[in-house]
């Protein structure tokens, strides 16, 4: 009898034993789909995902107070947000392969706006570097003040996380305008010497800038 109750015993336990882990397999289960799961990833469709990644591009305890321009979902240049500030954000084109972003320093804005204008009237990129190459040496267009930088945020994939404004995949690229500058006015190299190195761009030109690439892999909020 004492076996009997034993065997019992034993198998209750046991299988008490499976349905816990049973359980606990499932359970993890549902949270490695919950994880893994595509609805975290939302196409950048509406003008909201517009502003939220276009946002993405500035120093995060800038962002509330950026100015955001852009195409609307429309196709209209407009003004998407107000801003108080002295960053403007530029939104992501959604007739252009990929996603791109950026955010400047406002003295940048005639700069950028001129190049905005000429490659609407056809220009290509050797044409629009040429006027403004002509324009701020003349003194017709200001370049913006010695310093200033623009934050690009890009990459691939035209997803994001509505939650966060992360666009899945994007990086960040700095350049800071130093209008004229050289290797040896500023002891920079023409050519990084390896990856996150900065270098300089463009040099001896209105549009002479320092290029700063993060690695991929850093993460920055």
């Amino acid at each position: 009898m004492k076996n009997i109750i034993s065997a019992l015993i034993i198998i209750t336990f046991v299988v008490s034993c499976n349905e816990d882990q049973n359980k606990l397999e499932k359970e993890e289960v549902q949270i490695v789909e919950v994880k893994d799961s595509n609805d975290t990833w939302k196409a950048i469709n509406t003008n909201e995902a517009l502003i939220a990644t276009a946002l993405m591009a500035a120093p995060k305890e800038n962002r509330d107070g950026c100015k955001v321009i852009g195409y609307n979902v429309d196709g209209e240049f407009v003004t998407l947000k107000e801003g108080t500030n002295e960053l403007i954000c530029l939104a992501e084109d959604l007739n252009k392969e990929g996603f791109s972003a950026a955010c400047y320093h406002e003295s940048l804005e005639p700069f950028m706006a001129r190049g905005r204008e000429l490659k609407i009237r056809g220009k290509n990129h050797q044409e629009i570097f040429d006027i403004r190459e002509q324009e701020v040496k003349s003194g017709k267009l200001e370049m913006g003040k010695p310093g200033a930088t623009l934050h690009i945020y890009f990459g691939n994939d035209t997803i994001y996380n509505p939650e966060t404004g992360v666009v899945k995949d994007a990086i960040y690229r700095y350049v800071v305008y130093l209008p004229w500058a050289t290797s040896e006015s500023t002891g920079l190299p023409e050519k990084p010497k390896g990856s996150n190195h900065p270098w300089i761009m463009n040099p001896g030109t209105h549009k002479a800038h320092i290029m700063i690439s993060p690695l991929p892999d850093v993460e920055i909020e």
